[in-house]
């Protein structure tokens, strides 16, 4: 871990120092947790490489533009990155609506529905497993706008990789429904989901740094798993 003087000024403070002690007494858990995420993103890179081929085919006879979609992010002590998913969405569809999407978004393909159902679209992600910019667990990234505007606390989250998967993206799976209750009462996306959601998600989260461990890592993965079979 980066010593805590030399963190940017917005981590240095009492809320965020809380966390990075907890966190300095958990290096030979936080060492297991990378080399558990490369060993694993490898092997599921080479088993999953057919499914690769046929989303991206699937992908490109569905509806004009990439096969994958790169947004920048924010991992590791506010550092941006470029996150990789399958697109789901038109064609520059970041362009004409909010960085969040809302259930029954217009801008969703056919395709795009199907692989976000079984949120097979992060499936590229193993990608930024690899490049050390996320992890399979941990909270997930956001877009620059939305960590501006992160209260003290919340900063703590990012002491650790951006995750695949967490508690709070399990609890909150109908986010897209949850937005939609918000923004029938007059929000905006981009409000609704930064004054409602997110606090809400960050309490998981903050749960989560508090109590780390390489075991924690396992239960949240196996929970995931089912609850994608569920769907």
């Amino acid at each position: 871990m980066i010593e805590f003087e030399k963190l940017d000024k917005k981590f240095q403070t009492e809320e965020v120092l809380y966390y990075y002690k907890l966190l300095q007494k958990k290096k030979v858990s936080l060492a297991f947790k990378r080399i558990f995420d490369i060993v694993l993103a490898i092997l599921l890179l080479i088993l999953t490489f057919p499914i690769f081929i046929f989303i991206a085919i699937w992908i490109k006879l569905d509806s004009e533009g990439e096969v994958f979609y790169r947004q920048s992010r924010v991992t590791t002590y506010g550092r941006e990155f470029k996150i990789f998913k399958f697109r789901t969405m038109v064609k520059n569809a970041d362009k004409i609506g909010s960085a969040v999407t809302l259930q029954d978004d217009p801008r969703i393909s056919r395709v795009g529905k199907k692989l976000r159902k079984v949120r097979l679209d992060e499936l590229p992600q193993l990608l930024n497993i690899l490049l050390g910019d996320m992890s399979f667990v941990g909270t997930r990234p956001e877009v620059a706008k939305y960590v501006n505007r992160y209260s003290n606390v919340m900063y703590a989250t990012l002491l650790m990789p951006a995750g695949v998967t967490s508690t709070a993206s399990i609890t909150y799976k109908d986010e897209d429904a949850e937005l939609e209750k918000y923004t029938k009462q007059g929000m905006s996306v981009d409000d609704a989901y930064v004054e409602k959601i997110l606090p809400e998600k960050m309490k998981y989260n903050l749960y989560y740094l508090e109590n780390f461990s390489f075991i924690e890592d396992i239960k949240i993965m196996i929970k995931t798993f089912f609850g994608v079979l569920k769907k």
